[in-house]
């Protein structure tokens, strides 16, 4: 696999996603590194409390995996909570098997009253295979992160994260990122 290539199309993807969102919209960059991956994921919101994004992850955890996704939420953010629910559409680039699936899921972080800086919370997001392509069975990803707010505009973060598929072929189910991951989210 081509892992600059496909970083590159998915920053590009990302991009025309700002793009239609406009400019005028609530938006966001992320990028986070971890020992065997990177993850790169753009949002803007399409209108108040609906919001539109997209990433990837490039893993080489085990053996290389691309993990696509765009997901459509509804979002609300004040100075208690930030929280997201809605659905995703994740596509597996995997050595193990390939396909893709509709999933729900979202996220949700709190911003604890003694320090309004720091958040706690996380994501999930489950692919049954009710809903899934070619190989994939199902799949899930799934992160804890403690987020502090070094300016308005910007989140340093450390993580974890675990993204699995079970694929229909010999290969069967498969952890494709296990980690820890620092990481910075720019607010627009």
């Amino acid at each position: 696999m081509n892992t600059l290539g496909q970083f590159a199309r998915a920053a590009l993807a990302a991009s025309f996603l700002f793009a239609a969102a406009g400019t005028h919209a609530a938006g966001s960059l992320d990028l986070n590194l971890g020992a065997d991956a990177v993850q790169f994921e753009a949002a803007g919101e399409l209108t108040q409390g609906v919001a539109l994004g997209g990433g990837v992850i490039q893993s080489e955890y085990r053996e290389d995996a691309s993990i696509y996704h765009a997901q459509l939420l509804g979002v609300q953010r004040n100075r208690e909570r930030d929280i997201g629910i809605g659905g995703r559409w994740t596509q597996f680039d995997t050595d193990y098997g390939n396909g893709g699936g509709l999933g729900l899921g979202g996220y949700g972080y709190v911003y604890l009253p003694q320090m309004p800086d720091v958040s706690v919370g996380g994501y999930g997001f489950y692919t049954p295979g009710a809903v899934t392509s070619n190989d994939l069975d199902d799949g899930y990803e799934v992160g804890l992160r403690a987020r502090y707010a070094f300016t308005p505009n910007v989140d340093g973060y450390v993580g974890l994260r675990q993204t699995a598929a079970d694929f229909g072929n010999r290969h069967g189910s498969r952890t494709l990122d296990r980690g820890a991951q620092v990481g910075v989210r720019l607010n627009f």
